[in-house]
């Protein structure tokens, strides 16, 4: 850490963990009255770093130049002019840490529904002039519904016979729903390609003391893509009082005044930009993203869990099991 600190001049300090994040370590920096956030990158996840920086860079200098009041967590710079450091052990960065800001982990309100779903859309908004084509794809097909459900049918004839067949009833549900990739298919070429976060969970929201959201947070997989993932991911992981990790299904439930929460927050700040056949979308948005997380956690578990951590044995099954419910209840809203 000295090593890394050093290069940004930070060479006496406190440091402990920060956050629960699943894909990068994170630490609270302490030096001289200040506050910093040094984040070390996955780089088995993100095996180039590099794209992620170019990204990072191009979208802050275009908001300092005609959003300069937005606020926006770039790296901070070293003494050469970086704002990645590459060491034997990999690549860190520093962030600023914002005063009087918090994240929450659950999400509690539609209050917050609303403020972070407007967080996200402002985030697209103000970036609707930016060249996409330039930006770098920092996760390959990360948002591919096709290729997830290859992915699964792959799993079902080349995957432990064992857990294939105690899954049987879950992978029927799952086959039976493949038409939402087709209706995906034929939707897309009404969808515009946009700057999207693609992550966002309620933890990617900076909130005041107010609950009001300041800015979004954790830009790695912002990248070229679809208005879905960012709305769709919103209502996986917002509608339901439970998380993905619940094993009790009776728990998970659709909660409606999130849902208008989440489309409010979105299309206050989108509903110009949208073109028709996404507006027309919104809804099914919450389909495209459920069920794709169904498929890569039951493909995993055919798989032997080779890709997401475990708890226990049957945890990626239990994982796909609740967003199957999820599924369910979230088609029999309109």
């Amino acid at each position: 850490m000295l090593k890394v600190l050093k290069q940004f001049t930070i060479t006496d300090f406190s440091i402990e963990p920060l956050g629960n994040g699943l894909i990068n370590s994170t630490w609270l920096v302490h030096s001289d009255h200040k506050k910093f956030v040094l984040q070390k990158i996955n780089t088995t996840v993100f095996t180039t770093p590099e794209n992620i920086a170019f990204n990072i860079d191009l979208l802050s200098t275009f908001l300092q130049k005609y959003h300069p009041t937005y606020l926006f967590i770039a790296p901070l710079k070293t003494t050469t002019g970086k704002t990645m450091v590459k060491e034997e052990d990999g690549y860190y960065r520093l962030f600023n840490f914002v005063p009087n800001s918090h994240t929450i982990d659950v999400v509690n309100t539609p209050q917050q529904a609303f403020e972070a779903a407007k967080q996200f859309a402002r985030f697209s908004k103000l970036l609707v002039q930016v060249d996409v084509g330039i930006l770098k794809n920092t996760l390959s097909n990360f948002h591919n519904l096709n290729l997830r459900l290859q992915q699964f049918k792959a799993a079902i004839i080349n995957g432990n016979a064992k857990r294939i067949e105690e899954s049987k009833e879950l992978i029927a549900y799952l086959i039976a729903q493949k038409s939402i990739a087709t209706i995906f298919e034929n939707r897309k070429s009404g969808f515009k390609i946009r700057v999207t976060h693609h992550d966002t969970k309620i933890s990617n929201v900076l909130f005041n003391a107010y609950e009001n959201g300041l800015c979004i947070i954790d830009l790695d997989t912002v990248m070229p893509g679809y208005f879905i993932s960012d709305v769709g991911d919103m209502m996986r992981t917002y509608l339901s009082p439970v998380s993905e990790e619940e094993s009790d299904f009776s728990k998970i439930e659709i909660r409606l005044n999130f849902y208008n929460a989440i489309t409010e927050g979105y299309l206050t700040e989108m509903g110009e930009e949208l073109t028709a056949k996404e507006k027309k979308s919104f809804h099914f948005a919450g389909r495209y993203m459920i069920y794709m997380q169904a498929l890569r956690f039951l493909t995993d578990y055919l798989n032997d869990d080779v890709y997401y951590t475990c708890a226990y044995p049957t945890h990626n099954l239990v994982r796909a099991g609740n967003q199957a419910t999820l599924l369910q209840k979230f088609n029999l809203i309109k």
